[in-house]
C-alpha cells in the first residue's frame, strides 16, 4: 500500500509512502533516558558515588558502565553518525550491551528534536495552553474562578523554550559521557566498509574503524521552490521556535502537525492565522472524523481562516516597507488564484532528510529523494538492491516514520541485531501526537487505510467510539470536548487503529499502542482495570464497547494472592 501527499501539505507521518514525495515533519517526541538520573544502574557496573562538595552536598557518578572493549582489529564495535534522539538512544543501549561505542556529531547534541523541534515547541505550547485557559472567561467562571486580564512577556516565553532545550541537551550529553560513550566532533563520512572519517572546517580529519555503523543524521525543514526564506518574516519552524516577534497576521503554509501546533501558539499570543493547504481539506492524513471534529474546536472558533486546494507558488519576504506577499495557485488547474499580503509566513510543509556528505557513493548507495533505502531491519540497501554489510540507517534519514521516538526505537532495534538478537520493529504500533489544546493522538491505521487493507486482504472492520463527555474526570476539569475512536476486526479482535481527540490525548494513546505492539486482542484488554475517576476510562469504555464475533478470551493467568 503506497500512501502519498503533496509537498505543500504538512501531514502526519504515513507508513510505506512513495519515495517521490517529501515526507512530513519530524514529530515531536518523548526522549529516552534524557537525564543521567533516569538511567538504570547495574550493581556490578558502577563505581561509588564521589562527593565533590560536602558544603553543597553535590555528588556525581564517576563511572556507570565501562564503554566495552572493541572487537579485535576495530577501533569501535559501533559508530553512530548523528547525536539526535535516535543516535542517543542507540548509543545508550549499545553501552548496556557491552559494545565499545562512539557517536559523531557535527552540530549539537540532541539534534532537531531537542534543539529545534520537540522540546522547545512543547515549551511554547505549555505557555499557549495556560494563556488560552486564562483568557477563557466562560471556562473559568464555570469553575468558580475569577482572573484578571492575562498578559505575557515575549522574551520570557522565548527564554523558557531556549532554557528547556539547553537543559535537555546537557542531560543527553552528560548521560553519554557518564556511560563512557566517545563523543567525536565533526561531520561523519563513510569511506568504505567499516571505515568512517570525521572532521570539518577548522578541524583535522580523523579516520576510525567500526564493526557496525549507524547513520542517524535526521532531517531539515523542507521549503518548496518559489519560497524565499529570510529567517525574519518568512520563516521555518527552526526560526519560529526562537519567537523573535509575534506578527499580527501570519500565514501558515501546511496544516499538519507543525502548522497546527504553531497556530495554537500564535493565536493564544494574539496573532491572526491564515492556513494555506494544497489538499482539498485541512489536516490531511489525520483520520477524517478526527480532522472534522478538530477543525470545529481548534480552528473555527479561533482567529483562523484558510485556503484549501491551493499552492503557495511564490512567497516574497517583507522589505522596503512592504508586507510579505504570497501568490496562490489553484492546485488542480494550476491557474493563479489569489494574492495575500501578511506580516509573516511560516513554512510548515514538512521535513527533508539530511543525507548529504555522508559518502554514500563509497558504499554504492543511491538515495531516493534524499532518503536512504533500508529494509525492515534498518539495513541499508545499495543501488543494486543488495544489503550493505554492517551499515544501518535510522530515523528521519530513512523516511519510514519521521518521529523522534521512532528513530530511538529503530536505533534500539538495530543494537539488538548487532548484539546477536534478531529484532523487527512494528511501525504500526508507534504512536504519534499533536500537542494542540486539546491534543490529538493516533496509532495504527486511519479508517480509510483500514478499509483499503480490509478490502485487499478480505476481512471486515468495525468502528467503536466513546465521548469525553461521558468521562467523570473530563467533566470535573470542564474539558469534556473530545472523542476516542477504535478501528478493529470483529472476527478476531485485532486492534487496527486508535485515534483520540481530547484532554491529554497524547498520554492516553499509549495503552492502545502497547496493545498493538504486544499483539493484545480486544477480548483481553477489555477486562483491564482502570482507576476511577481518570481519563484512562475513555479507553476502558472504548474497548468495552467493541462488538466481537468471538468473545472468547485467552486463558486467564493464575490469580495472585495479596
Amino acid at each position: 500500500m503506497l500512501l502519498s501527499f503533496h509537498s505543500h501539505s504538512s501531514s502526519p507521518p504515513k507508513l510505506h509512502r512513495s519515495p517521490e514525495n517529501i515526507s512530513p515533519e519530524l514529530r515531536f517526541s518523548t526522549l529516552r533516558r534524557n537525564s543521567l538520573r533516569l538511567t538504570p544502574l547495574k550493581h556490578s557496573n558502577y563505581r561509588k558515588f564521589v562527593s565533590i562538595s560536602s558544603e553543597k552536598k553535590k555528588i556525581i557518578l564517576a563511572s556507570v558502565f565501562n564503554n566495552g572493549t572493541p572487537t579485535s582489529s576495530f577501533d569501535y564495535d559501533l559508530v553512530i553518525i548523528g547525536a539526535g534522539v535516535g543516535g542517543h538512544g542507540a548509543a545508550l543501549h549499545a553501552v548496556e550491551k557491552g559494545l565499545k561505542t562512539a557517536i559523531i556529531e557535527g552540530d549539537v547534541i540532541g539534534g532537531t528534536c531537542v534543539n529545534r523541534g520537540c522540546v522547545p515547541s512543547k515549551a511554547l505550547l505549555a505557555v499557549s495552553g495556560r494563556m488560552r485557559e486564562l483568557q477563557n472567561e466562560h471556562h473559568l467562571k464555570a469553575l468558580g474562578l475569577q482572573v484578571s486580564a492575562a498578559s505575557y512577556d515575549r522574551q520570557g516565553v522565548a527564554d523558557h523554550a531556549n532554557n528547556l532545550a539547553s537543559k535537555i541537551r546537557n542531560n543527553l550529553t552528560n548521560s553519554m559521557k557518564a556511560l563512557g560513550v566517545d563523543i567525536l566532533t565533526g561531520v561523519g563520512t563513510i569511506l568504505g566498509p567499516q571505515k568512517v572519517k570525521f572532521g570539518g572546517v577548522g578541524l583535522s580529519d580523523n579516520v576510525i574503524t567500526a564493526k557496525d555503523i549507524i547513520i542517524a543524521t535526521g532531517s531539515v525543514p523542507f521549503v518548496p521552490k518559489g519560497i524565499e526564506v529570510d529567517g525574519k518574516t518568512v520563516i521555518t519552524s527552526d526560526h519560529a521556535l526562537k519567537l523573535e516577534f509575534i506578527p499580527e497576521w501570519i500565514a501558515i503554509v501546511g496544516s499538519g502537525y507543525i502548522g497546527l501546533e504553531f497556530s495554537d501558539v500564535y493565536t493564544a499570543l494574539g496573532s491572526e492565522v491564515t492556513f494555506i493547504e494544497a489538499l482539498d481539506q485541512l489536516m490531511p492524513g489525520f483520520d477524517p472524523e478526527i480532522s472534522k471534529l478538530a477543525q470545529r474546536v481548534l480552528i473555527n472558533p479561533r482567529k483562523i481562516d484558510y485556503h484549501t486546494g491551493v499552492f503557495a507558488t511564490k512567497i516574497t519576504p517583507a522589505r522596503n516597507g512592504r508586507p510579505v506577499i504570497i501568490e496562490l495557485t489553484d492546485a488542480k488547474s494550476k491557474e493563479p488564484k489569489d494574492t495575500l499580503e501578511v506580516d509573516a509566513a511560516l513554512i510548515a510543509t514538512g521535513r527533508a532528510p539530511f543525507t548529504k556528505g555522508l559518502g554514500l557513493e563509497n558504499i554504492s548507495v543511491v538515495t531516493q529523494r534524499g532518503f536512504i533505502p533500508v529494509d525492515e531491519r534498518m539495513r541499508v540497501i545499495d543501488e543494486k538492491g543488495n544489503l550493505v554489510p554492517h551499515v544501518y540507517c535510522i530515523g528521519d534519514a530513512n523516511g519510514k516514520l519521521m518521529l523522534a521516538h521512532a528513530a530511538s526505537a529503530q536505533g534500539i532495534s538495530v543494537v539488538e541485531q548487532v548484539s546477536g538478537k534478531d529484532h523487527v520493529l512494528n511501525h504500526l504500533s508507534i504512536p504519534a501526537a499533536c500537542f494542540t489544546h486539546p491534543e490529538i493522538s493516533m496509532v495504527g491505521l486511519t479508517e480509510p487505510q483500514a478499509k483499503e487493507k480490509a478490502e485487499k486482504e478480505g476481512f471486515k472492520i468495525s468502528i467503536a467510539k466513546t465521548s469525553f463527555k461521558a468521562n467523570t474526570k473530563a467533566l470535573a476539569e470542564n474539558e469534556a470536548e473530545g472523542l476516542a475512536k477504535l478501528i478493529y476486526r470483529p472476527d478476531n479482535g485485532e486492534i487496527l487503529g486508535v485515534h483520540i481527540f481530547g484532554l491529554h490525548a497524547a498520554d492516553l494513546i499509549h495503552e492502545a499502542s502497547n496493545a498493538i505492539a504486544l499483539g493484545t486482542r480486544i477480548q483481553d484488554i477489555k477486562f483491564a482495570v482502570h482507576a476511577h475517576p481518570t481519563l484512562s476510562e475513555v479507553l476502558d469504555e472504548l474497548f468495552k464497547s467493541a462488538k466481537l464475533s468471538d468473545e472468547e478470551s485467552s486463558p486467564a493467568r493464575q490469580p495472585v494472592a495479596v
